[in-house]
């Protein structure tokens, strides 16, 4: 179903009504189009005093031939000239250059007093972020911070990047990644999918990269020769993961119950996958995704995004709509990890990716079954990240309010507040969700393990 609101926003009559009385006025979205660079338009780079990550940020903007401006730092404009990057001059009382993106690396910042840096930076450009436009802060893992000071000056970096996701509007998002020690090396993927548009619905989040081996890719086919399996895959979310899965190089293996066959080859079809009809929470799901995958070289990455809803408040719920819903989003996941993990299902350096929703972070009237079976997703990836070896991950994505047939089927009025409660102020797109889903399954993702990303347009639920 189609955004009214938003069509009506972009007409001359709708400007002058939103504008005078005050409404949310939805942006259309920069979205990934083939071809594209990864960044169209330039990249202002702040850095604060003493920080440590200068130097890898350089390495990806150089990586990626990024058009990058700095202000009067000399300790950054060498850095950045040793890893090839040649940053233009910027004087911050220009205001009329505008950016694609503020990158700010804040691994330096020891102290609350030197929290100033972030505003030393941001204030006098806050203005200057174009239409779709980026905001990246990079810092250090509190958890493991060398002090008190430390840790709570890193710590704030979190609610600073959720604020400005609120306040700069006009599609923008900002994300704050976080950096283990040794973990340089692992920050390329994060970057590229943070700078690009394949991030369009993702706002607010905080996204952890952890040390790993590092493995050269093709970054226009970054999943070429991987073999991937996409529960849930005969339309909507799944159909759209499939779709992203495939263009990024890897032969997807198309996953639904029976009833859905017809569906299930047409998107096979269309992407030169193949077709395996199966109930997932059939006890020997596992051994049959396994099987399936054997004649391709084996299993690289598994997509747990089949699900369902079966909405009712608690006191008017039916005992086989909780087991339903439980059983097929929830105890599925684990059965087919536990079988695949156990039974050499992944090949090394394979990835597990799991769709959660923020009904699971947030929870959500009529909902107790699902919000239930989603948090349930994120402690499986809690509690499994730790315990993987061989190179393989596990991360989630949680989806917020996407287009698809089951929004559509939500009445009206509940369906308006679900599009306009975020920082958008507009619903996603299944391709949203899916882009998320292939960064984490990328073969350079490494370093991300444990992740939950939340898709969502930094929702106001559970924010």
């Amino acid at each position: 179903m189609s955004d009214q609101y938003q069509t009506f926003a972009k007409s001359p009559i709708g400007k002058f009504v939103i504008k005078n009385l005050g409404l949310p006025s939805p942006i259309a979205l920069d979205r990934f189009v083939a071809g594209q660079p990864v960044i169209n338009g330039a990249i202002l780079l702040g850095a604060a005093a003493n920080s440590t990550l200068s130097a890898a940020i350089s390495q990806v903007l150089a990586n990626i031939h990024a058009d990058a401006y700095a202000g009067n730092n000399s300790t950054l404009q060498q850095t950045a000239a040793k890893a090839g990057l040649n940053l233009r001059a910027f004087n911050s009382g220009d205001k009329e250059s505008k950016f694609k993106a503020l990158v700010f690396d804040a691994s330096g910042i020891q102290s609350a007093e030197q929290l100033k840096e972030l505003y030393n930076f941001f204030n006098p450009v806050a203005r200057q972020v174009e239409v779709s436009g980026r905001v990246i802060v990079i810092g250090t893992t509190p958890e493991t911070a060398g002090s008190v000071s430390a840790a709570l000056a890193q710590r704030a970096l979190e609610g600073f990047v959720k604020a400005v996701g609120k306040e700069f509007k006009k599609g923008s998002t900002a994300e704050l990644v976080y950096v283990d020690a040794g973990a340089e090396a692992n920050l390329e993927s994060t970057l590229r999918f943070l700078l690009s548009p394949r991030s369009a619905y993702v706002s607010g989040q905080v996204i952890r990269v952890s040390q790993a081996d590092t493995v050269k890719v093709d970054w226009n086919q970054p999943l070429a020769g991987k073999t991937a399996v996409v529960t849930g895959a005969s339309r909507g979310i799944g159909e759209a993961i499939a779709h992203v899965l495939a263009r990024d190089g890897a032969h997807v293996i198309c996953l639904d119950v029976p009833q859905q066959q017809a569906d299930l080859e047409r998107v096979a079809g269309e992407i030169g996958g193949s077709v395996l009809t199966l109930d997932i929470t059939a006890n020997d799901a596992g051994e049959k995704i396994k099987a399936a995958a054997a004649s391709k070289g084996g299993l690289d990455i598994i997509v747990h995004n089949a699900g369902v809803t079966r909405d009712k408040t608690l006191a008017n719920m039916k005992p086989e709509l909780w087991d339903m819903v439980i059983n097929i989003n929830l105890a599925s996941n684990e059965r087919v990890n536990q079988y695949l993990l156990n039974n050499d299902g992944l090949n090394a350096n394979g990835r597990i990716i799991c769709v959660s929703s923020i009904s699971g972070i947030a929870g959500n009237l009529g909902q107790t079954n699902y919000a239930a079976s989603k948090a349930g997703v994120i402690g499986l990836v809690k509690f499994t990240a730790p315990t993987l070896s061989n190179g393989i991950t596990i991360n989630a994505v949680a989806p917020g309010f996407i287009e698809t047939q089951m929004t559509a089927a939500i009445p009206f009025a509940i369906r308006e507040a679900g599009r306009r409660m975020n920082s958008m102020s507009q619903g996603g797109l299944p391709v949203d969700v899916a882009e998320t889903i292939a960064y984490f399954a990328s073969t350079a993702s490494t370093g991300l393990n444990g992740n939950v990303v939340r898709v969502c347009g930094q929702s106001l639920l559970g924010a």
